[in-house]
């Protein structure tokens, strides 16, 4: 299990980013960003690290509230945005200027933009520091090569693990608890994150609502909070819930692959990139537990699942394809560590060759895959495996490719106990061995329908399910393995040499 973070020991992302941008002396930063108040937090964190010193004060600027110091009265004597930049200019002592919704002045007058210029030699090297923020990127170009831009990231364990103990501590009428362990508080991070500030905060305003105390048991309603949170961009969804990897049955070589590569993954941040688990590709027949597998990948690494949805990136509701795709991409490493799962690649991303925007998707995917960062682990699963391209399949891109087969003997019987005892029956009292028989070159899936099938069948007569509804409902079934024997032998033979076994044997006909 992944230890807690713990926050009075380490600096967050975001205030690192702005204490090294301040101590290479930079005076000029323009971050884009609509939580203003998450700003002004991190400027004071990195303030307070700066130069080992005395803590480097902030003033704030804003066209309503004016320029006031660490939250006192505003100076009476600048007006408007100008008045601000001659302050500071004129300012003698280390100090961090925030500048809120600044791109407006810079848009509309010249002045204001020659003034900023100015601020780059007055503040150079006197530990003076003027950062805009904005929800939207406008940089004049006069200035461009003078500031640095940021993109702030959003909130990692850090932040949110102060935000959880900050809201226990200012929430205990409503049910927090005001000392909340390291654990609890990282299981709660971990809940929160990918969520900004601000919709972490009604995330959790949510939970107290509902009658839970900020604990463990708010965890549902905080999980449920983000999903609604997520999904809202329509092409990365947040799947809650995962899979125990134990309710698989059978494919026995790839759980024990994914059992070794745990504990490499939760020591990602102390090895090399190249030993870092990076992601995985599972191919095979349809039903037969391929997207299972990526659910439990997820529980068994103890980190959130995201699905990017390949048709709505294709759809053109979230504009052009290629920009929604690197967008989910570049949204997906601001919410590592992850595993993203993308269903059934091979008909979202197509090689190179073909040109045109899927080609670039497709080019801009494989580099992604090296370059990304190494909390993503990427769980692809394919069905038409003879769709993927060379350049994804070969060796370096995936850890591994394994491919899911029709389930064995043992599997199917295992397959069975598995949806049986799920669903509250004793799979004891059955001989499920007539059963294995009944099913041979089943899929997965067609065993858990079998199961459904019976349970509706005593159901609809008021009693409990018997041995032999399983076996009227299974000599019923005519099983995809006889119905696309010649696509299903195409695929077997396919991936004969390309691809790791997922069990120990193959079976089925």
């Amino acid at each position: 299990m992944e230890q807690p973070v713990k926050s009075d020991s380490h600096e967050s992302r975001a205030a690192k980013i702005f204490r090294e941008i301040f101590e290479s002396g930079r005076p000029l930063t323009y971050v884009r960003s609509a939580e203003e108040q998450r700003v002004a937090k991190v400027l004071h964190e990195a303030g307070h690290n700066l130069f080992d010193s005395t803590p480097v004060p902030v003033w704030t600027w804003s066209l309503t509230e004016g320029l006031r110091c660490e939250g006192g009265a505003p100076e009476a004597n600048v007006q408007g945005a100008r008045g601000a930049l001659d302050f500071i200019a004129g300012h003698k002592d280390p100090a961090i200027f925030h500048l809120k919704d600044f791109h407006e002045p810079l848009r509309d007058f010249p002045d204001v933009r020659r003034r900023l210029r100015d601020l780059y030699e007055v503040c150079l090297d006197q530990r003076k520091f003027v950062v805009i923020s904005s929800p939207v990127r406008f940089v004049p170009e006069e200035v461009e090569r003078d500031l640095v831009y940021v993109d702030l990231p959003l909130p990692d364990q850090v932040e949110l693990g102060d935000f959880v103990r900050e809201e226990a501590r200012h929430t205990p009428a409503r049910g927090a608890d005001g000392d909340l362990d390291d654990g609890t508080v990282h299981q709660l991070a971990r809940a929160l994150q990918g969520l900004t500030l601000n919709e972490a905060r009604h995330a959790v305003r949510r939970a107290l609502a509902s009658g839970h105390s900020l604990g463990v048991e708010s965890l549902p309603a905080l999980l449920e909070e983000k999903r609604l949170l997520v999904n809202r961009s329509g092409v990365v969804e947040f799947i809650a819930g995962g899979t125990d990897i134990g309710q698989i049955g059978g494919l026995d070589v790839l759980k024990n692959w994914l059992a070794e590569r745990r504990k490499l993954f939760q020591l990602r941040d102390t090895l090399s990139t190249d030993i870092v688990p990076k992601g995985v590709l599972v191919m095979g027949i349809p039903g037969c537990g391929k997207s299972l597998c990526v659910k439990s990948i997820a529980s068994h690494f103890e980190v959130p699942l995201y699905r990017i949805d390949m048709t709505e990136i294709f759809s053109g509701r979230h504009g052009h394809p290629e920009g929604a795709f690197v967008q989910a991409c570049r949204m997906l490493e601001e919410m590592a560590p992850a595993v993203v799962w993308f269903d059934e690649i091979e008909m979202g991303l197509t090689s190179s060759e073909s040109g045109g925007e899927q080609g670039r998707i497709f080019a801009f995917f494989l580099t992604w895959m090296q370059e990304k960062a190494r909390g993503l682990f990427v769980a692809a699963t394919a069905n038409r495996i003879d769709l993927l391209p060379a350049e994804m399949i070969r060796k370096g891109r995936f850890d591994e490719v394994f491919f899911v087969d029709l389930p064995v003997d043992d599997e199917r019987l295992e397959i069975f106990k598995v949806h049986l005892n799920h669903r509250g029956v004793d799979a004891a009292r059955f001989n499920l061995g007539r059963l294995v028989t009944f099913s041979n070159g089943w899929t997965g899936a067609e065993i858990e329908q079998c199961v459904v099938s019976a349970l509706t069948r005593a159901q609809l007569g008021d009693r409990e399910v018997t041995e032999e509804d399983l076996i009227h409902v299974a000599t019923g079934v005519v099983p995809l393995s006889r119905t696309m024997r010649e696509q299903i032998d195409h695929i077997r033979r396919w991936a004969f040499e390309r691809a790791i076994r997922a069990s120990k044997r193959s079976g089925g006909k």
